[in-house]
């Protein structure tokens, strides 16, 4: 026998994968990379669930196995490390394998729990819930003849009028419920999906188009703004259109009318600076309970005429989000929210604006000491006394503090300011004379 006969090619000898590290314990990268591809072929060739399953373990297997070898570290700094090539790769094989699984039973439940909540979580236009009674209707006999089940018919009934033109997603029960009667339906045919995958991918594309018949179903914010307005009566009231645009003489005629729901629709539905401003002065003239809420929405975001209109209305409600304002750096911000708080008379902010008598602007202690004599609660009575009597601060702001006790009036309130009938500052012995 030749020497070439007799020994192993050494070339080939090195090809061969080996599962022993370089001291003969552990895997090699080759041995990985190997196992690597040959999860990808079987990925390939898998056609059932339980194959997918085999694949996932023999996933798992190898992920465990790169986590506890001893892999060597390249030596060029560029080159990614064998153990992170690996992980990556074992990374990918995972996402492609659940690209392959399904679809399930579940996924068609979850598709229809989508679009009951598209259905109840939004407003819609009278003409849109017709267009979504006919998908629903369409959808619920496509599934009742797949999986061979009887399901209630749908059902959109609603109610609307000039007050309230839109239709609630929240009311059309009758639309929801049989959508949640045929998710039922789907997960009690215990559908397989290997002997069922047809019927299921059938499900999904008809739930598919039920998505596509909502997506054009008109929501009511589809509608242009005067469109909306017209369905809400807005231009009923116009008996001629002298101003212009005519949605401001529509404001006229709803103040006149003590409509104020009629302007918070306008508020919400024009962008327009000019009618917001012409909608929040009609506000504030009227002073309604109904603006409560937008009106502390807008609060919220510092809205000075919202802020305005909150003390007009008076409601304690709004107290804590104008507490927070009292010593804001804006001082118009301050100002306004000083005196609605004056205007609703908490006896809450008491001590919040008592504190602001004692700031570094003089304007902002004025302002302070006018909205406690409107707040009138006599704990204010000793700081606005010692602020009339500081000879050191401005007249303006002695003088707010004189008008502030006589118009919380008690009796001492009234003997603090008496002492002051002769002093030098006219603004403040007129207030003193006015007690006499």
């Amino acid at each position: 026998m030749s020497d070439d006969e007799s020994e192993p090619n050494g070339d080939e000898s090195a090809d061969e994968p080996s599962d022993d590290g370089a001291d003969g314990e552990g895997p090699t990268v080759g041995s990985l990379r190997d196992r690597l591809e040959e999860l990808e072929s079987r990925l390939d060739d898998a056609e059932t669930e339980s194959d997918l399953d085999e694949v996932e373990a023999g996933i798992e297997d190898l992920e465990a196995d790169v986590e506890a070898a001893d892999l060597p570290e390249p030596e060029d700094e560029d080159e990614t490390p064998p153990a992170e090539e690996l992980e990556s790769a074992a990374d990918d094989l995972r996402d492609a394998l659940e690209d392959r699984r399904g679809p399930y039973d579940e996924d068609v439940a979850d598709a229809i729990a989508d679009e009951q909540s598209t259905i109840a979580d939004t407003e819609w236009a009278p003409e849109g819930v017709d267009a979504l009674e006919e998908a629903v209707a369409e959808f619920l006999s496509a599934v009742e003849e797949t999986i061979d089940v009887d399901l209630p018919a749908p059902s959109a009934d609603y109610e609307t009028d000039q007050d309230d033109p839109s239709v609630d997603g929240a009311d059309l029960d009758g639309l929801t419920g049989p959508l949640a009667a045929a998710s039922d339906a789907v997960t009690d045919a215990g559908l397989d999906p290997d002997d069922d995958a047809e019927t299921i991918a059938s499900l999904l594309e008809t739930t598919d188009d039920l998505s596509d018949g909502i997506w054009d179903a008109t929501e009511w914010t589809d509608l242009e703004v005067r469109e909306r307005l017209d369905r809400y009566g807005f231009y009923d009231v116009l008996d001629h259109r002298k101003d212009f645009p005519p949605e401001w003489h529509a404001i006229k005629v709803f103040e006149k009318q003590d409509r104020p729901d009629k302007i918070l629709i306008a508020l919400e539905l024009m962008g327009s600076d000019f009618m917001e401003e012409h909608c929040i002065e009609a506000l504030k003239r009227m002073g309604p309970e109904e603006a409560l809420d937008p009106m502390l929405q807008r609060a919220g975001r510092r809205d000075l005429g919202a802020i305005e209109v909150l003390g007009k209305i008076g409601s304690e409600d709004a107290v804590d989000t104008l507490v927070d304002y009292v010593d804001s750096d804006n001082r118009e911000l301050q100002r306004v929210s000083l005196r609605a708080l004056g205007e609703i008379g908490s006896e809450e902010a008491v001590q919040p604006i008592a504190n602001q008598l004692v700031a570094e602007s003089e304007t902002v202690r004025s302002n302070a000491a006018r909205t406690l004599g409107l707040i009138g609660d006599t704990r204010a009575i000793d700081p606005l006394a010692d602020l009339l009597g500081d000879t050191d601060e401005p007249d303006n702001v002695r003088a707010s503090a004189a008008w502030a006790l006589r118009q919380i009036g008690t009796e001492r309130a009234l003997a603090h300011l008496e002492e002051y009938a002769d002093d030098d500052a006219a603004l403040i012995s007129a207030e003193a004379e006015k007690v006499a």
